[in-house]
């Protein structure tokens, strides 16, 4: 594709997703590399100097291991989830971000506007891939927690989930990282996320931490920089 379209194309999704989910502040986390965004990536081509991986690449790293159980983060790692979001600022708060803050919306999303969320093909092939080896997955979420939610059954019905575990929602905090007790509490060995906080969250835990990336278009605003903290890119995984 010509890259001024492509451009061109980004740019109009840009207009589309204005606003911050400050809802899933982590810490502040020290970079060890400069990083670069989904955006700049689309911009620029693949750097060089980002670790990249593919599906395959993890595959075989495993081969020969002993099933073990790994941990995905949900919104803009195994599904893009910007339509409920962008609903829940419409609705509760339409000039601010203060719907994150409001439980109402928190229960919108968990209970009903799950099913709005498109899986990202990316999470298909990495979740296919550890269901062959027999490994456990599990999803834990930095969202607030609601007395309901679809989530579970979502996941398990788009990812054909043959042993599904019940959605962990770990909340979010600026002070600690929420979801390292939950990633060492299922002995999780491997854990997905998109953000800095997901990364540093599993290695807390002791466990590897993967970077998904962020879709150039996604509602959850500044997009991560991949590989800014040295660790494994999943190549080509902001579909």
């Amino acid at each position: 594709m010509n890259k001024n379209i492509t451009l061109l194309a980004v740019g109009s999704l840009f207009a589309l997703s204005t606003f911050s989910s400050t809802a899933f502040a982590d810490p502040k986390v020290t970079p060890t590399h400069p990083g670069y965004s989904t955006i700049q990536i689309l911009e620029m081509g693949q750097p060089k100097d980002i670790n990249w991986v593919s599906v395959d690449d993890i595959a075989a790293k495993l081969k020969g291991k002993p099933p073990m159980a790994v941990g995905f983060d949900i919104d803009d790692t195994v599904l893009f989830s910007t339509p409920g979001f962008y609903r829940g600022q419409q609705e509760f708060s339409p000039n601010s971000f203060s719907y994150l803050h409001n439980q109402k919306f928190w229960d919108k999303m968990n209970c009903d506007w799950e099913k709005f969320s498109l899986p990202k093909e990316t999470a298909k092939k990495l979740i296919e891939m550890h269901q062959k080896r027999g490994d456990q997955i599990y999803f834990i979420t930095g969202r607030t927690a609601s007395n309901c939610e679809i989530s579970t059954q979502y996941l398990k019905d788009v990812f054909g989930i043959k042993d599904m575990h019940k959605v962990i929602f770990a909340g979010s905090s600026k002070t600690e990282f929420t979801k390292t007790p939950y990633i060492k509490e299922k002995n999780i060995k491997m854990y997905y996320g998109d953000s800095d906080g997901d990364i540093i969250a599993a290695r807390q835990a002791g466990a590897e931490g993967i970077r998904i990336m962020r879709a150039a278009n996604s509602s959850n605003r500044p997009i991560a920089k991949n590989g800014i903290l040295g660790e494994e890119v999943v190549i080509n995984s902001q579909y």
